[in-house]
């Protein structure tokens, strides 16, 4: 139950409306920044595994196979090591995602402001930011008061995001801090369960030696 928990999370993190949409974005022969899945492809095979592993423990409980309770055990402790790898790659690079993201929307912008070659397909870049995160411009635009509208790159009931500082750069940090907090939750909650499958396969081999001594 809890890796199916755990897979559903992930799968819906990986296919959400939001990151979907940026992150397939391509600017001429650059894809935006898609490490971000990194950790959500982690949590996806964790979350597989540990249902086959459920399924494997459970029947190593019924059998009173130690063999079995064994290889639970082993393949528990390797799915420990990589929720813990998860963490700390997401805890690494919670921050260099969202900085490589703003980075790509940017030159995205700048492209579609100055007309440099291959604008229509910045333009689109823009406009998808702008129309997926509800959003207008960055901190550097905000900054110099670039008139957005006169290029038609914002939606017309977004331009006050413009004096709000509501801008993209704020967007894209509250999506992905919010979704890496998930992940985070994510992981978390499958270590405690690890953790206590651990000692509950331990104590099952116990009980199972003890009973074939005597």
């Amino acid at each position: 139950l809890a890796g199916g928990i755990i897979l559903g999370v992930a799968l819906w993190l990986r296919h959400d409306s939001q990151t979907t949409n940026i992150l397939y974005l391509q600017l001429g022969d650059k894809q935006a920044p898609n490490t971000f899945y990194v950790g959500i492809y982690i949590l996806i095979a964790v979350g597989a595994v540990m249902m086959f592993v459920g399924f494997l423990g459970c029947y190593g409980a019924i059998q009173e196979s130690q063999c079995l309770l064994g290889t639970f055990f082993t393949c528990l402790v390797i799915l420990f090591a990589c929720e813990v790898a998860a963490g700390i790659w997401g805890f690494v690079n919670k921050d260099q995602i969202a900085k490589d993201v703003k980075q790509f929307y940017d030159q995205a912008l700048q492209q579609a402001l100055m007309g440099e070659s291959d604008a229509n397909n910045a333009k689109a870049v823009v406009k998808t930011f702008h129309e997926t995160l509800d959003c207008c411009g960055s901190d550097i635009v905000t900054a110099t008061f670039t008139p957005l509208w006169k290029d038609d790159l914002c939606r017309k009931d977004s331009l006050k995001n413009l004096f709000e500082n509501t801008n993209c750069h704020k967007k894209i940090d509250e999506l992905f801090s919010g979704k890496l907090y998930l992940i985070g939750i994510a992981a978390v909650v499958v270590a405690v369960i690890m953790i206590f499958e651990m000692i509950l396969s331990m104590v099952l081999c116990c009980g199972i030696r003890n009973s074939s001594v005597y």
